[in-house]
């Protein structure tokens, strides 16, 4: 069944027409994007399963890859997997847009709320670190020092602090994320973050914090008073 066949009040274009889009369900919308399903489920019908599937999370179903989609899924071809993906794709970068357009940094919150969009939907760890100039501006973008696995990636503290020489910046921060969820750093986290605030002091630069970024949540060494 196409979404034309479907009586005109469930027709979810017309109502985002008549309505707006936010009276529309995130299944609808995702049919929207289809157009389709399959001889056995309308367009939202399909969405409302594969949402299902997710939990009912916008965050789950972004982390599918095109096999997951296409493989599991039938009416899902490689051309309306594809339109997913880049939808979801785009509400990340609305998200790192908007974090992008706060430019000071003065609390570890700040640094959450700029990191969080970049890392929020990884399933690997990955650790960048932030350059920021006299008056607390960030000077340009985040800086990926590394990419990891699941549980941990390996970080060169001699990048970030040459990077920091670059950018000509007397300031930084380094934050990392936890996949897991557990906001609690390791014995690595603490190696490093001591092995960076070493090589900060020696070239006179001002480490401000070291952030463990999760889903909704953060661990920072300075309000822990350990930094």
């Amino acid at each position: 069944m196409i979404i034309k066949e479907l009586p005109p009040d469930e027709r979810p274009r017309e109502r985002l027409m008549e309505q707006g889009a936010s009276a529309l369900s995130p299944a609808e919308l995702l049919a929207i994007l289809i157009g389709s399903g399959n001889t056995e489920e309308s367009a939202v019908q399909l969405m409302q399963r594969l949402l299902k599937d997710c939990g009912g999370s916008l965050k789950a179903l972004s982390r599918l890859s095109l096999k997951d989609l296409t493989s599991h899924y039938k009416g899902l071809g490689p051309a309306k997997a594809v339109t997913i993906l880049a939808a979801c794709e785009l509400g990340k970068r609305r998200m790192m847009e908007m974090a992008a357009e706060k430019r000071y940094v003065t609390s570890s919150v700040d640094i959450y709320n700029i990191m969080y969009p970049r890392v929020r939907d990884l399933a690997h760890e990955e650790c960048h670190a932030l350059y920021l100039r006299t008056d607390n501006s960030l000077e340009g973008t985040p800086f990926l020092v590394s990419k990891g696995g699941i549980a941990s990636t390996q970080v060169d503290v001699r990048l970030v602090v040459r990077e920091a020489l670059i950018r000509q910046t007397p300031a930084l921060a380094l934050t990392h994320n936890h996949p897991s969820g557990n906001t609690r750093p390791s014995r690595d986290d603490d190696q490093l973050t001591q092995r960076l605030q070493q090589a900060c002091q020696t070239m006179n630069l001002k480490f401000l914090d070291h952030i463990i970024v999760t889903d909704g949540d953060y661990y920072s060494y300075k309000e822990d008073g350990k930094l």
